[in-house]
């Protein structure tokens, strides 16, 4: 744990003591969803090798998948050169990381001057959330 502590303390979260954390699937490569962390929620991500996030509209620690089920289990993490961005490679279980039910957050890709969507709905959010 003392590891842990260290890379936290070398870690650079920005004036509201956030870091932008960017999940990818581990086999894939495919980028799945960005999110906020915080010194606590990287702390518990490393601790339980479990995606934690920080809900800024919320205001509270969001665990990953804690109402869906699709939980993100850690592989690896990173950070970039500035140790300002946090890089998780996952295992996305359930293969859904969007709450509209799809594998990836980034589904709308820009086509000429509008947003297209290129990625089908795994599940509907209905059935994932009730």
């Amino acid at each position: 744990m003392m590891q842990s502590m260290n890379a936290l303390e070398q870690t650079k979260f920005d004036k509201q003591g956030l870091i932008p954390a960017i999940a990818q699937d581990y086999q894939t490569g495919d980028i799945l969803m960005f999110a906020w962390m915080n010194k606590e929620s990287l702390a518990l991500t490393i601790e339980k090798q479990q995606a934690v996030y920080y809900s800024r509209s919320r205001k509270r620690l969001w665990f990953k998948g804690e109402e869906s089920g699709h939980i993100q289990i850690i592989k690896d993490i990173y950070t970039d050169c500035d140790r300002d961005v946090i890089l998780l490679k996952v295992e996305q279980v359930g293969g859904i990381a969007c709450h509209t039910g799809r594998a990836s957050c980034f589904f709308q890709k820009l086509d000429k001057n509008s947003w297209d969507t290129v990625a089908d709905v795994i599940k509907n959010p209905k059935d994932i959330y009730g």
